[in-house]
């Protein structure tokens, strides 16, 4: 029967109460004519006459009828009024999506996992930059940062991958003298690498004091003399300054980058004048798709200086800049926000002069999930609490689950494509994967209401 059809259902309360109605209306006469017979035959004759008897016969009678009626009348009104159903019979939720998302997610990275015995470094277990090359390759540092990251957020729920395996790689994959770079970027280390790894190794349980002489290599080696197009990139900056929070949280370092992050921040007079980011932090401010302010560099740097804050403490022009970040990502003024440009992947390039020919320039390409930061950023705490303090939590929910929706959306097996039209032979980068993971997980953790 479809739900709109008025009629009852067999056997529920609305046949009931017709059943009731049925009964009272043929019940009340029969009663009525009842009394009526049993008063006209025991009255005595002495009453005056024959047509005594029967007026006092009538008026019991019909008064019997009414008072009958009445009652099923009554009982009719109640039943129709407050139907009771039966108690429904428990039965158990089905498991939602996201976990099925981990599980695809674990058992791919399980089943394109590389293993190379190597005669100089030992057996190297890990991935490459991407899942799906086309012919097996060596593990490299910058994707094997990325899966120890993805397994550790999994949980490893099982043995077939040895996270230790991993962490071993990495320290395998270090750089003759120190550190850590990407595949192009040769045998330089190079800071967001060296801190991407120190990072993960740090998340994995690799003691301070081991990792205390590659922080210092870093560190050390990340200055505007040394190198300036680091130092000028947001991007950079604020992946140096994550690193470093994982790996060593009471770094000389990170009041410095926190300045200089400060520092490079714009006004956007589109947004109320609120401070953003660009993908730099020196004028001038980038080509193209990248000048002025960028949802993707803003996101990042609100999530650094958050976790900063949290570490060091905060000081009111960090504070006041983060909150501006914030507003500025809610004052997007573009809808749906499952498909606002706000949410539009970025790539960008880190050019720096080659160590053996400065004339000529190593050029990093960084491609950025772009949604993926913008949940990490909104779900930072200081991000709750503006919205809280500005009366805009309904903006900041309306966004916050479009950018979800948008990583949710973007996953297949719980893996993410790069779909980006700059051509290239990433398909499946690991750090993608890493960061669609994160996000959703971050967001389910958020929308967990105990007791529902």
């Amino acid at each position: 029967m479809r739900s709109d059809d008025p009629r009852p259902e067999p056997g529920g309360p609305g046949e009931a109460a017709r059943f009731v109605g049925w009964l009272g209306s043929l019940g009340c006469a029969a009663a009525g004519y009842a009394v009526f017979q049993f008063l006209f035959t025991v009255l005595p004759g002495s009453l005056d006459g024959e047509p005594a008897r029967y007026l006092i016969s009538g008026v019991s009678g019909l008064g019997t009828a009414t008072a009958a009626w009445l009652a099923a009348a009554l009982l009719r009104a109640r039943t129709g009024a407050a139907p009771v159903a039966p108690p429904a019979a428990p039965t158990a939720l089905p498991p939602g999506p996201l976990p099925e998302v981990f599980a695809a997610a674990h058992d791919t990275l399980v089943g394109q996992v590389s293993v190379v015995d190597e005669p100089d470094r030992g057996r190297l277990t890990g991935w490459s930059h991407s899942l799906g090359e086309s012919t097996p390759s060596r593990p490299t540092s910058v994707g094997t940062a990325y899966g120890l990251h993805i397994m550790l957020d999994l949980g490893v729920p099982d043995g077939r991958l040895s996270t230790g395996d991993l962490v071993d790689t990495l320290w395998r994959l270090r750089l003759p003298g120190g550190g850590w770079s990407a595949r192009s970027q040769g045998a330089v280390a190079r800071p967001e690498v060296t801190a991407t790894v120190l990072g993960a190794l740090a998340r994995a349980g690799v003691s301070a004091e081991r990792l205390a002489a590659e922080v210092e290599r870093c560190t050390a080696g990340f200055t505007l003399q040394l190198d300036r197009a680091g130092r000028e990139s947001t991007h950079v900056v604020t992946t140096v300054m994550r690193g470093l929070l994982r790996a060593a949280p009471r770094s000389d370092a990170l009041p410095l980058l926190r300045e200089a992050l400060l520092d490079g921040a714009i006004s956007d007079p589109r947004r109320e004048h609120l401070r953003c980011w660009s993908h730099r932090l020196d004028p001038p401010y980038g080509p193209s798709a990248l000048r002025g302010p960028s949802p993707l560099h803003t996101a990042q740097a609100v999530v650094a200086l958050d976790r900063t804050a949290r570490i060091l403490g905060d000081t009111r022009g960090a504070r006041e800049a983060r909150q501006d970040g914030v507003r500025w990502l809610l004052a997007c003024p573009d809808v749906p926000h499952t498909s606002c440009p706000d949410l539009t992947n970025l790539r960008e390039e880190v050019r720096r002069p080659r160590p053996d020919d400065p004339s000529r320039h190593e050029v990093l390409g960084v491609r950025h999930h772009t949604a993926a930061w913008i949940v990490r950023a909104l779900l930072s705490p200081g991000a709750r609490e503006v919205a809280r303090e500005d009366g805009r939590e309904q903006e900041w929910r309306e966004r916050l689950d479009g950018a979800a929706a948008a990583v949710r959306a973007g996953q297949t097996g719980g893996i993410w494509t790069w779909a980006g039209q700059d051509g290239g032979d990433l398909h499946q980068p690991l750090w993608m994967t890493y960061q669609g993971l994160s996000a959703l997980r971050a967001h389910a953790v958020w929308m967990y209401q105990p007791g529902e």
